[in-house]
């Protein structure tokens, strides 16, 4: 189908696809869906503007020295005595859940990984690609029909799926000339296409929220979900959906976050590279804010152990499970002593979260799945530990905002350059997750190296441990060796096709812009291959 001929048969001359519509898509976009999503576009796009216009209000506060706290005009919400929905039957049961991107190997891999729930990804670990991000939907379609089953296999994991956030467009799709809200394209074509089927197999369309900042911002997605309900003919509270929680805002605000989704939400997500990243960004004029290199940032540091802690008591009280972070580690398949000290590495850490009382845990690799499993199963013998309450634990807004001692090494900096270098080519490559260093690394890890290359090299602090100041041009000497090592290490023939230089060149716009760029897949898309 051309894109003219899909355009007749929306009936409508405002609807423009602008990406190649292949045998393969049509499955998705089809005129009803197109329409729908539109709908949507048409009836919360400008609010999601104004919402993100909130966010530049709020930076500008935070620049000329505003703390965030909790808001004294939600006081009741905190104080009150109430809790959200209760959790569909295959949602009770979270301790591990197993995320990546939608291509369609990962899905079969992950849907029969032995973990709980898989959380398809469409955005921390999905480079935006027109194909890509349609392929994505595709194999969403038929894993839940049934393309993707394995004859044989144990029960499949629960599906989730993970929109893009409010700060992102797709650009393939206009309504009335603008791009359309790659949020709302997300869930729109994944709840029309799949709601019935899943509510049929007694499951659900269920969704994991990124990003959110406020309150504010959740009651646009309850609202979304509502109307979608009532124009679709679900019963009200068919949608289910956990929060992420990764960022400083958001953290101050999870009590009211729940509350607001609470028709909907079933459990937060502790977002921890995301929230330092955010922590990064919101204090970026500070220069008393600076964070070591990220190797020494650990769970168990000041901000990310009070975010931690303060989500499970909130979550419990209210009904809802408190989900742990992610394992980014991957098995070495090639040096078996290595291997096992990443799975122990990985045991110990669930280990520590389900101790803390978190009710769940993420993985990134299926191999990873037994060794998170058998943490929670040793320590969290019912489904989860809601049941669980931290009424006695008091957590303080200094607490949440904790810098953690540590330093600046040299190899510290050329990791961090390494990070933000490689994948951002990768990103520009087509690919949202790559392996560095035996760490599937993701959007929210390149977003902490380039944020912290930029604070570095602004404030007096960025000062290596050896004495020597963080400036651009050392970065810059560290990026171009990087590139050198590159090329040696892989060949000048992949090294051209592999958008390095165009990696390069973007990094090092990002660090010299005396403006904070707000994401770092804001310019990096007008550039995807």
């Amino acid at each position: 189908m051309t894109v003219a001929e899909l355009k007749n048969k929306t009936d409508s001359p405002r609807i423009r696809v602008n990406g190649r519509v292949s045998e393969t898509s049509e499955t998705i976009l089809t005129p009803e869906a197109l329409r729908f999503v539109a709908d949507l576009e048409r009836r919360f796009g400008q609010r999601r503007k104004q919402l993100l216009g909130l966010r530049s209000d709020r930076q500008a506060r935070f620049n000329q020295g505003e703390q965030p706290d909790f808001r004294p005009e939600t006081a009741e919400i905190r104080a009150a005595e109430w809790r959200v929905k209760q959790a569909p039957s295959d949602l009770q049961d979270r301790r591990v859940e197993i995320t990546g991107p939608t291509d369609r190997q990962t899905i079969a891999g992950a849907l029969y990984s032995g973990a709980k729930c898989f959380m398809a990804d469409f955005e921390d670990g999905h480079a935006p690609d027109w194909s890509a991000t349609i392929e994505g939907q595709v194999n969403l379609y038929d894993a839940i029909r049934g393309p993707l089953n394995r004859a044989g296999a144990e029960k499949r994991a629960t599906l989730m799926i993970r929109p893009r956030g409010w700060h992102l467009e797709e650009r393939h799709l206009e309504i009335e000339g603008h791009p359309v809200s790659a949020s709302l394209f997300d869930f729109g074509l994944y709840i029309y296409h799949n709601a019935y089927e899943l509510l049929e197999q007694n499951s659900g369309p269920y969704l994991y929220l990124p990003k959110l900042e406020s309150y504010i911002e959740a009651q646009l997605w309850a609202d979304v979900f509502d109307y979608a309900e009532e124009s679709l003919g679900l019963n009200h509270g068919s949608i289910c959906c956990s929060v992420l929680i990764e960022t400083v805002p958001a953290v101050f605000e999870m009590d009211e976050i729940l509350y607001t989704l609470r028709d909907y939400v079933v459990g937060l997500n502790c977002g921890r590279w995301d929230y330092t990243f955010s922590l990064i960004k919101r204090f970026q004029a500070n220069p008393n804010m600076l964070l070591p290199e990220r190797n020494q940032i650990t769970t168990e540091s000041g901000f990310l152990h009070a975010c931690s802690q303060l989500m499970i008591k909130t979550c419990h009280r209210r009904g809802a499970h408190a989900i742990g972070g992610l394992a980014t580690e991957m098995p070495v398949t090639d040096d078996p002593t290595a291997d096992a000290d990443i799975k122990m590495k990985v045991r110990k850490e669930k280990a520590r979260e389900a101790t803390a009382g978190h009710d769940g845990t993420w993985v990134i690799h299926p191999e990873l799945v037994p060794e998170a499993m058998a943490a929670f199963d040793l320590l969290m013998p019912e489904p989860n530990q809601i049941k669980r309450q931290l009424s006695q634990l008091e957590i303080t807004a200094e607490e949440l905002l904790c810098i953690p001692a540590g330093n600046i090494t040299l190899p510290g900096l050329n990791s961090t350059i390494s990070i933000a270098l490689r994948y951002l080519a990768a990103w520009l490559s087509g690919h949202g997750s790559v392996l560095i260093n035996h760490l599937m690394e993701d959007t929210a890890t390149a977003e902490i190296a380039r944020s912290q290359l930029w604070q570095w090299t602004r404030h007096p602090k960025g000062v290596l441990d050896d004495g020597r100041k963080i400036t651009f041009e050392l970065v810059n000497e560290g990026v171009e060796k990087e590139l050198k090592k590159i090329r040696q290490e892989i060949g000048q023939e992949a090294y051209d096709e592999g958008h390095f230089e165009q990696a390069a060149g973007l990094l090092n716009d990002i660090i010299a812009n005396d403006h904070f760029v707000e994401f770092l897949t804001l310019p990096a898309s007008k550039m995807l291959a």
